[in-house]
């Protein structure tokens, strides 16, 4: 089951800059490892948080753009966004109980 919503370049700005509810971006690549290591945790947590939370998926390689503009330099990176703006940053894959407790204060 697929929780996180899949955005790019085009959806970017609704999806994550609009949204009334935090929501936590994970900035991968397919090729990427470690981004595929924390996928299913990203996926649980979205799961986890229906209507507290909203988790999207932005691919670099599609969305280069959108990456440059956040600083994004490594991969996986996880930025949480709160009324438009990027609240916490993570980079590398990271425990999910290490996740959640910095999430937590935002939802």
């Amino acid at each position: 089951m697929v929780n996180a919503v899949a955005v790019n370049e085009e959806s970017f700005a609704r999806e994550v800059l609009e949204s009334s509810i935090p929501v936590l971006v994970d900035f991968w690549a397919t090729w990427c490892a470690p981004c595929r290591a924390i996928a299913p945790i990203v996926e649980q947590i979205a799961a986890e948080n229906p209507g507290r939370l909203k988790v999207v998926k932005l691919d670099v390689d599609e969305s280069g753009e959108t990456s440059v503009r956040y600083g994004v330099m490594n991969i996986p990176t996880l930025l949480l966004f709160k009324g438009g703006k990027v609240v916490e940053r993570w980079i590398g894959a990271q425990p999910k109980a290490m996740l959640l407790s910095r999430l937590q204060p935002h939802l």
